[in-house]
């Protein structure tokens, strides 16, 4: 039997207009949008449909945009479809829009824990400038020596690999000098590809830990369960589904790298042959492919009214066929 695995991504794959098909095609979409609206006290939504862009990109805001937009591509899916997944995932923020779609926690407590995380990630403590890049055609070992090398001559730099994508796209983070220091060398070294990212922050870094007890507490505020479904951890890349292994693996998710690439892993080599990316963008099914190479896959993206009408209409397709299937085969 084929197992699936539905994933979701994090910061980073929001643009203006996203959601609005859903949001006039779905009404399980509609409300998703609305409750955020409602919770946020603030046109979550209309930011997600219009913009600006420059607000919508703004960590605080997002991170819950991004969360809202993906839960509503999955509530037009919600009770549609015959088999659920294997396994859920997220990239970073993403991994909370799994775990609403594991049953660990409801889509508001959610909602307000992710707006509460932008929040602290944007206006967390800064002793000096920090940034992110993105390095392609490295392997991870080569990236890891540049790091230590870089860190070597900054000490208080806490330069290292926070984004471990697929096999050879990573991201880097740390004092934003450091992080120069590693495209340059990685240059040199024979990357093929270099990108300082738009972030005035070092996510996933050491320096993020001043805000974790911050965090801690939000999280004890939230109600938690079991997770139906099992979640992978990106900080370890292997499976959770404990309410309070969960809370102590988000706390340590801020300020620890995202194992994103040893999570595929882990899926595919516990069955898994197909994924759905619910949300905006196509970046996951992308790093998925680029982990996997010739494995063969089924990647679909749900980000789209049009997307999950096809997907809903194959559904209903396959389903009919095997309901006629086995009417026959007992007839």
């Amino acid at each position: 039997m084929n197992k699936t695995a539905w994933v979701f991504p994090g910061q980073g794959a929001q643009f203006a207009g996203m959601g609005k098909d859903i949001y006039d095609s779905f009404p399980e979409s509609k409300k998703v949008f609305k409750k955020a609206d409602e919770v946020l006290g603030f046109g979550l939504s209309k930011l997600c449909f219009e913009g600006p862009v420059s607000q919508l990109t703004e960590t605080i805001n997002a991170q819950p945009a991004t969360f809202t937009m993906s839960i509503a591509c999955l509530a037009a899916i919600e009770g549609k479809v015959s088999e659920g997944p294997s396994f859920v995932a997220g990239h970073s923020l993403g991994e909370y829009t799994a775990l609403v779609a594991a049953k660990a926690v409801d889509f508001v407590d959610g909602l307000v824990l992710v707006r509460e995380r932008g929040r602290l990630m944007q206006e967390a403590p800064q002793s000096s400038k920090e940034g992110m890049a993105a390095i392609i055609g490295l392997e991870s070992q080569v990236l890891e020596e540049i790091c230590a090398q870089v860190r070597s001559r900054w000490p208080d730099s806490h330069v290292q690999i926070v984004n471990y994508n697929s096999p050879k796209q990573m991201v880097v983070s740390g004092s934003l000098d450091a992080v120069r220091s590693c495209i340059k060398l990685a240059e040199e070294r024979g990357a093929e590809w270099t990108k300082l990212l738009a972030v005035s922050r070092a996510f996933h870094s050491i320096f993020m830990q001043p805000v974790a007890g911050d965090l801690k507490k939000a999280l004890s505020k939230a109600r938690f369960n079991d997770a139906k479904v099992p979640v992978i951890s990106n900080v370890t890349g292997r499976a959770l589904t404990g309410a309070g292994e969960i809370k102590t693996e988000l706390a340590e998710q801020l300020f620890s790298p995202v194992q994103w690439t040893r999570s595929v892993e882990y899926m595919t080599n516990a069955g898994v042959t197909g994924f759905i990316e619910f949300g905006p963008g196509r970046i996951l099914t992308g790093l998925i492919r680029n982990t996997c190479g010739d494995m063969p896959l089924m990647l679909t993206n749900l980000g789209s009214e049009k997307a999950i009408s096809s997907f809903l209409n194959d559904n209903r397709s396959m389903t009919s066929q095997f309901d006629e299937g086995a009417a026959r085969s007992v007839s």
